[in-house]
């Protein structure tokens, strides 16, 4: 589903370039959970805004079923990331002033929130085990429910794949151990495909697809 050819990214910065990514090739099959894993600098983080469609790689290409993101124009690229792509992130990335319910609606504002959509946030938020929390506000959660709530976020467009950052940086084990279940009741119910950047190998399991990166490359292709 997801195929990367000879990704590079290079960042420049004045006479000085960093090799972030040095000729990544990858391919990411349909429902697949995968673990891209490595040490902090490795360039994991930048690998996944590629794939993400978040960062122009300065070589290569990404593809989708096929087609190559960077060859759409800005219009299409944002259209895609919409229908396509979820994205967990670390930080969770909620907004203070509202409440739960309105954070997992939020990538539907742009085009406009409708009580079907109202109704599958709530069935997320039971998905993700936070039934009955729909009015609280950010402030009011534990790092795991906020974590959980970007999930669902994640869900509301019911993406083919999730990317996720380093989703239990901010979590204890315990707590980062029940949002991994999360993804994985998401990828086996859901059947999305799931990606998640770490330097945590404890939730891997066997099941899991792993990749080795360090330095900006894949050990393990």
């Amino acid at each position: 589903m997801i195929k990367l050819e000879n990704v590079h990214k290079i960042y420049s910065t004045g006479p000085t370039q960093v090799h972030a990514l040095r000729g990544i090739n990858l391919e990411i099959r349909e429902k697949e959970f995968v673990f891209i894993v490595g040490p902090s600098g490795s360039g994991k983080t930048t690998l996944l805004d590629i794939m993400g469609g978040l960062l122009k790689p300065t070589k290569g290409r990404v593809l989708y079923l096929g087609r190559d993101i960077y060859q759409m124009n800005d219009d299409e690229l944002s259209l895609f990331r919409r229908d396509t792509i979820g994205f967990v992130f670390q930080a969770y990335n909620l907004i203070p002033s509202l409440t739960v319910l309105e954070n997992i609606l939020v990538p539907l504002y742009p085009q406009g929130v409708e009580e079907k959509h109202v109704k599958k946030a709530k069935e997320l938020l039971k998905i993700v085990g936070l039934k009955g929390k729909e009015n609280r506000k950010p402030r009011e959660l534990s790092g795991g429910e906020g974590q959980r709530v970007a999930i669902a976020r994640a869900m509301i467009n019911d993406p083919l794949v999730i990317l996720a950052d380093e989703p239990t940086g901010n979590l204890d084990s315990k707590t980062g151990e029940v949002v991994m279940d999360y993804f994985r009741k998401i990828n086996k119910e859901k059947g999305t495909t799931i990606v998640v950047v770490t330097h945590d190998i404890e939730y891997i399991t066997k099941e899991d697809t792993v990749y080795q990166i360090k330095d900006g490359v894949i050990l393990n292709e």
